[in-house]
């Protein structure tokens, strides 16, 4: 799934919901504690809602008690972009879905072992494919 997706924003809001659209083309954040996987331990692949692309695994998922589904890996470094977010007075390093651009969340350094990395994630930006269990993030 290496194949840029490009849409026009009529068709990005015809596909999702008002949340969703918010979330991912325009960089919205849902409210925390609010989403539908913030605490969703089954096990499976979390993909992009946007189009679909596998994401993150589920044995890489925590409770950071921030609110958010938060990973400590992507499934592949491919999966998933990084650029520098300087909104709302703060320095944050955004992650992007590598195939469409959807906004996914932020990532930080506070989180567990391997990575130290916390993925803090919209769960309405994430699709969940219980049968995509994938075995080994990172």
């Amino acid at each position: 799934m290496n194949d840029k997706v490009k849409k026009t924003e009529a068709e990005w809001r015809d596909q999702l919901t008002p949340l969703q659209y918010a979330v991912t083309r325009q960089k919205a954040t849902e409210r925390p504690f609010t989403g539908a996987y913030e605490q969703h331990w089954d096990k499976g692949t979390y993909t992009c809602v946007a189009c679909g692309q596998p994401l993150f695994e589920s044995g890489t998922k925590f409770d950071a008690g921030c609110g958010w589904p938060s990973f400590f890996a992507p499934l592949s470094r491919e999966a998933v972009a990084a650029t520098m977010d300087h909104s709302h007075g703060m320095e944050r390093v955004e992650v992007l879905c590598n195939r469409c651009d959807a906004h996914l969340g932020h990532v930080f350094d506070d989180g567990p072992q391997p990575t130290g990395l916390r993925f803090c994630i919209n769960s309405a930006s994430l699709g969940f494919d219980p049968e995509g269990e994938e075995g080994g993030g990172g």
